[in-house]
């Protein structure tokens, strides 16, 4: 039995967003760049969170801050609320440091430049 990708769809982690982390492909729309940056943070694959942000925030989001939350939280599942084709609302449910369920709900817009997506910032919840 395949298990789900990270994102959440019913593919292999390595048929869906291991692709676009490896850079083997890049994401075609906003929403399949946001479910890669939720399994990034799975996998702790920091340096494709960094590159996916674009270049005009990128300053407010250091490696090493992205590596350290990531591995402070057991990552739990990605909800996906809405989508529109530069903005992808969502819940990542985690569980902290302390094994505190937490829920991350935001909405995230995303510029498109040059066939490759990014993301700019987000609105919290």
């Amino acid at each position: 039995m395949i298990q789900n990708c990270h994102c959440g769809f019913q593919k292999s982690f390595s048929e869906c967003c291991e692709i676009f982390i490896k850079g083997t492909e890049k994401a075609p729309t906003a929403e399949k760049l946001m479910r890669s940056r939720y399994s990034a943070y799975v996998v702790q694959a920091a340096d494709y969170l960094v590159n996916t942000t674009h270049i005009s925030t990128r300053k407010y989001h250091s490696k090493e801050d992205i590596l350290n939350w990531s591995k402070s939280n057991q990552w739990i599942k990605l909800e996906v609320l809405n989508t529109t084709e530069n903005s992808v609302e969502f819940k990542a449910y985690f569980l902290d440091s302390n094994l505190i369920a937490q829920i991350h709900h935001e909405k995230s817009t995303f510029k498109k430049e040059k066939d490759c997506w990014f993301y700019v910032d987000g609105k919290f919840f």
